[in-house]
This record gives C-alpha cells, sequence and structure tokens, in this order.
C-alpha cells in the first residue's frame, strides 16, 4: 500500500496545475468558451497518454539500454533536484511556458500538454515510482491513480482558469510554483539518497 498523500503532493508538486493556469490562459486567449474546454480535454488526455507511456515502457527502454534502476534514479534525483531549482531561483514556471508562446504556434499539445502539464520532471517521477523492483503492480496501479488524479485536478483548474486567475493572479500562482519546486527539491534528494543506496548496497 503506497502513500497516497505523499503520492498526491509529490505528482501535484512536478506537475504543478496551478502553474498551468497562466499558460493555459495565453494559449486559449484567442477562443471562445467551447474551444478552450475542448483544449483542456484533449491537453489533459495527451499529458495523460505521455506519462502512461513512460510508466509502461520507461523502464523496459532502461533495460534495453542496459542502465541499471538505481543509476536512473541517482541520475533521475539529480535531474529533479535541478528542475527544482529552477523552479526556485529561476522564472517560475508560469514565465517560462508563457513565453513559449512567442515562438510556436498556440496548441494544445505544445507547450500546453507536453512541457507544460508532462513536464521532464512529471516524467520522470512517474518512472522511479514505478519500479517493478520496488513497487507490486497493486502500488503501482495506485500510484497511477494518483497521477490522473492529479491530472483531473489540472483538467478541473483549466476549466475555471479564468476565476482562478482573476483571484491569485500571475504572482500567486509563480509563488506556488516556488513552494512546489521547495517540496520536488526533497524528493529529488531522497531519490538520489536511495539510488546511492541501492547502487552501492550500503
Amino acid at each position: 500500500m503506497i502513500d497516497f498523500v505523499a503520492t498526491f503532493i509529490i505528482f501535484f508538486a512536478v506537475i504543478d496545475p496551478i502553474g498551468t493556469v497562466p499558460v493555459f490562459i495565453a494559449v486559449t486567449s484567442r477562443f471562445g468558451s467551447a474551444e478552450k474546454n475542448k483544449i483542456a480535454l484533449i491537453s489533459t488526455l495527451v499529458a495523460a497518454a505521455v506519462l502512461l507511456f513512460f510508466v509502461v515502457a520507461g523502464e523496459l527502454i532502461l533495460i534495453a539500454m542496459s542502465i541499471p534502476l538505481p543509476a536512473f534514479q541517482i541520475a533521475g534525483g539529480i535531474v529533479l533536484f535541478l528542475f527544482a531549482l529552477t523552479m526556485i531561483f529561476g522564472e517560475s514556471k508560469p514565465d517560462e511556458e508563457v513565453k513559449l508562446l512567442q515562438d510556436h504556434r498556440e496548441t494544445a499539445v505544445f507547450p500546453l500538454a507536453v512541457p507544460s502539464i508532462a513536464s521532464p520532471g512529471a516524467i520522470l517521477t512517474a518512472v522511479l515510482l514505478t519500479e517493478n523492483n520496488r513497487y507490486s503492480l497493486w502500488e503501482q496501479a495506485q500510484t497511477v491513480a494518483m497521477m490522473l488524479a492529479v491530472l483531473v485536478v489540472t483538467y478541473f483548474l483549466m476549466l475555471i482558469a479564468g476565476k482562478l486567475n482573476r483571484l491569485i493572479g500571475s504572482s500567486g500562482a509563480s509563488v506556488v510554483s516556488r513552494v512546489m519546486g521547495l517540496i520536488l527539491a526533497s524528493v529529488a534528494t531522497s531519490n538520489t539518497l536511495t539510488g546511492i543506496k541501492l547502487y552501492f548496497g550500503i
């Protein structure tokens, strides 16, 4: 049995649904209400498909490349930690990803589904929290359920994006993103230390 609350918080930190709201508003600024709802649904489904793909195939890809899971866990923890640092000290998620709209067409897939929702941190977390050697199939299913629950929250927040943005504003979303970065840094450190312990048999 997994820790449902802890798993939910971890995925909430890496997916950052609140930080997705400003990105969604920028992406859908030229669309009507019906189109915005459709874009929210498509982006959520695409993000879910991407994350589920890595849950199923991520570890198989590592095995095919002869990369031991502890090594991936160490590397993944380091990458997650660096990702967390950019959330804390660099530009926040909303600021960084809204800028992508200046150079790319506004679509539901990019930058909304990827990398805003299905971020590199979310992909790494999905792989690390569903390792076959550490978690049973039932525990992996529970982890996937928590991941999908966060995606449902993300979808709901996109549906009420206008009201939420008026409530907390871009500054509020940036603050939440930085707090999530601090939580993610702690999770990343834990993953790295666990990977080191497993790799060296400590």
